[in-house]
């Protein structure tokens, strides 16, 4: 079965989960308009900062499915 996991989603992840970075935080913001918040790496360039996005939360307005169009249990 084919993934929509990159390695990139893959390195965030074992990222935030290995307990070797403390530069993650979570971001109120926006998906289409709708509130949200998101997971974030926040990283120093000179005197400024920059954040970037790596998830975002589930919201109403999304179709959470899998491969085989299947909803998870308990979702609306």
């Amino acid at each position: 079965m084919s993934t929509n996991i990159t390695p990139q989603h893959r390195q965030a992840f074992e990222a935030m989960t290995s307990g070797r970075f403390d530069n993650f935080a979570l971001f109120s913001c926006f998906v289409d308009g709708r509130p949200a918040s998101a997971i974030v790496a926040i990283n120093r360039d000179g005197d400024d900062y920059l954040i970037e996005p790596l998830f975002v939360s589930v919201t109403q307005g999304m179709d959470l499915t899998d491969h085989d169009g299947r909803a998870p249990r308990g979702s609306s």
